[in-house]
């Protein structure tokens, strides 16, 4: 039964990208940086875009490299929950 209720709300969108602020407790600004081509003029550009994420067990910090998964509206901002810290930021590891 689980299958049929997952499968009924389809795949859910998931980001790469890296935590730069934690919003308060349980919320972490993940910054995703999409590349693409110009179409006219071949130059390859770079855009940035900043989602709010609910991180639970308050276990990304500043600087982590996350994956984020789309999902309810948890409030005003928040539309993505943390799914996994991929790499540590360095500034923690040496500590």
């Amino acid at each position: 039964m689980s299958q049929a209720s997952s499968s009924s709300r389809g795949v859910r969108r998931q980001q790469k990208g890296t935590v730069v602020s934690k919003s308060g407790n349980k919320t972490i600004v993940v910054e995703t940086e999409r590349r693409y081509r110009h179409s006219e003029y071949g130059k390859v550009l770079r855009r940035k875009q900043r989602f709010h994420a609910h991180d639970e067990d308050n276990a990304a910090s500043q600087g982590d490299k996350v994956v984020i998964r789309e999902c309810r509206p948890m409030s005003r901002m928040k539309r993505w929950v943390l799914v996994s810290v991929t790499q540590k930021s360095a500034a923690i590891a040496a500590e």
